[in-house]
């Protein structure tokens, strides 16, 4: 899918919210391939939960079935590079999908692993964008405690070292930060400490309570009086460099997530409509598909359903679930749909424009 055919759905996207009408295949794909993890998060309990894990087969019915519909897909875990024959699992995803960004997080606890996958993945994916998101929420021993491995940020850093060697030009690297109640006081140290890395963008979100990742009641996520200087800090950072072309794009949105991250926060509502369950969602490794991974409420197993992403995306469960989302019943700064989110949102999409027109 090429840029102009994202740009031509957006207003169908709209009317689908607004609506129901046209029936759209969403945008943006999360595929969750595995909750095994080798990090003991305070952030995350997903690594006690069960695994019954599509495989490659099911995998590859389930992307026929949706076809060149997603523009971008996300591949998450658990720590996805832990699940052997992810290669083919995203290789199977280009053959029938044909996304234009793909994107995998990683906690590089794998560093005779990680560089290596990524360049069969170049190799699997040749036209898709490739971006690796390396999980760093603090540095030094500190960034050890808050994911439970000693050693984790030595590791992280041989992992990056052998990431930043592969120079591919559909390769992207950046550096990733969970803002939480453990580090949200550090952030423009923990920032400036990892500018050596020279990585191509840097990224944060908010740690939530998530159905997903079992921290429901964990009380991990910063108030909004403790996460606005952060905004603050963050915003004017997406100002400091000179970037060209999509960075410039992807800059100017993240200064307005950290500002949308900082209302929801405060004022405990969808502060844009959310489009997770149109626009955006979740396949979880067993199947379930969820508008997203906050409620992680399933509308269907693809299993159940002989593997037709469409069966569950426009089922009755479904419906429902997105009725519940439209009258905001529910809230949430979660990166991934806030992003799909800014841009189905025409105010949201020309303070973009303004800011790139400076």
């Amino acid at each position: 899918m090429n840029g102009p055919g994202l740009y031509a759905r957006l207003p169908l996207f709209y009317l689908y919210h607004r609506f129901g009408w046209p029936k759209m295949m969403p945008l943006s794909i999360v595929i969750s391939v595995s909750f095994r993890c080798n990090s003991r998060c305070a952030t995350c309990d997903v690594w006690r939960k069960p695994n019954d894990d599509l495989t490659i087969d099911e995998w590859r019915r389930v992307f026929h079935s949706i076809g060149h519909a997603p523009y971008y897909m996300t591949f998450t875990g658990g720590e996805p590079f832990m699940r052997r024959d992810l290669v083919d699992l995203v290789r199977v995803a280009w053959e029938e999908c044909r996304p234009t960004i793909l994107t995998i997080p990683t906690n590089g606890l794998l560093p005779k692993i990680v560089p290596q996958r990524v360049r069969e993945i170049l190799d699997a994916a040749p036209t898709a964008q490739l971006g690796i998101n390396l999980s760093l929420d603090q540095l030094g021993e500190k960034h050890d405690r808050i994911r439970g491995v000693p050693g984790n940020w030595e590791k992280a850093l041989q992992t990056w070292q052998g990431l930043k060697e592969i120079n591919h030009p559909n390769l992207r690297l950046s550096v990733h930060t969970v803002v939480s109640k453990f580090n949200v006081q550090e952030i423009p140290a923990i920032y400036e400490g990892l500018q050596v890395l020279a990585a191509d963008s840097y990224i944060t979100e908010v740690a939530e309570e998530r159905v997903e990742l079992d921290t429901v009641g964990w009380e991990i996520t910063p108030s909004a009086d403790e996460y606005a200087p952060v905004a603050d800090f963050l915003v004017e950072k997406t100002k400091d460099r000179h970037f060209k072309g999509l960075a410039a794009v992807t800059q100017a949105f993240r200064g307005q997530y950290y500002r949308l991250t900082e209302r929801i926060l405060r004022e405990q509502r969808q502060v844009i409509p959310c489009h997770a369950g149109w626009a955006s969602c979740q396949i979880a490794p067993n199947g379930d598909l969820w508008g997203c991974c906050v409620r992680a409420e399933s509308v269907g197993n693809l299993r159940e359903v002989d593997y037709d992403f469409k069966k569950a995306w426009f089922s009755e469960a479904a419906d429902r679930l997105r009725g519940s989302v439209y009258r905001g019943e529910c809230a949430c700064p979660m990166a991934n749909a806030s992003y799909t989110n800014m841009l189905l949102h025409p105010p949201t999409l020309a303070r973009v424009v303004k800011s790139l027109m400076r």
